[in-house]
């Protein structure tokens, strides 16, 4: 069982760059070996989503791909493998099966705690993505894991909903999002355009994953 914290960013650029630093362990047991994997803090500063030339505040069609298993950014030249489990574009969150991919990936969202979930219901079900008309884990403001208010032009991630997902080898993982802004931060109302537009799609999340397939955290 794999318990990680991540920030990636999704800005302009399709550079990778991953800093990571050791902080614990947890182990777990697959096939009766125990087998060690290792608690992280992730920083990265992945720049992808945002085309400052264009004078929008985000390039449709441009993704950040992020592989849950291997717990890395994924090249765009793998967007058509199974490699990567979620896809980011701004507040959308791609999963890879259905029309988003060729892999076994779908998502639902539970609303709860994220400690609270011990194991996979067996009566759960996984949505798949069918754009452009609905994606498994559902975009809109109060619709999936974040509101967003227009006053302040501020995307807020809602607490208790944990997004549980079927990787694209058909494994699982439950990721919760901390925060949408750099730094992990909470921007205040009163912060200028152009702090809320160069601080945001900067996803900070954990996530556990269970490597040996069961629904079982």
């Amino acid at each position: 069982m794999k318990k990680l914290f991540t920030q990636i960013s999704l800005v302009s650029f399709l550079t990778f760059t991953l800093f990571a630093c050791s902080k614990s362990s947890d182990t777990t047991v697959v096939n009766n070996t125990p087998v060690t994997a290792t608690v992280k803090d992730l920083m990265a500063d992945t720049v992808l989503g945002l085309d400052p030339t264009s004078g929008m505040p985000y390039s449709a069609g441009k993704y950040t791909f992020y592989s849950i298993e291997n717990n890395a950014i994924v090249s765009n030249a793998d967007s058509a493998t199974t490699k990567w489990d979620l896809a980011f574009a701004s507040t959308k969150i791609l999963t890879n099966g259905g029309t988003s991919g060729t892999g076994k990936g779908g998502a639902f969202i539970y609303k709860g705690l994220f400690d609270d979930i011990k194991t996979i219901a067996s009566d759960s079900v996984f949505k798949t993505d069918n754009a452009p008309t609905a994606y498994a884990i559902t975009t809109g403001s109060g619709n999936g894991w974040y509101t967003y208010d227009g006053a302040s032009n501020l995307i807020t991630p809602i607490a208790g909903r944990i997004i549980v997902i079927k990787t694209a080898s058909g494994k699982y993982a439950k990721l919760e999002i901390q925060s949408y802004y750099k730094g992990g931060v909470t921007l205040s109302p009163t912060a200028t355009d152009a702090e809320k537009l160069t601080k945001s799609r900067y996803y900070t999340f954990r996530y556990t994953y269970q490597p040996n397939g069961t629904t079982t955290f």
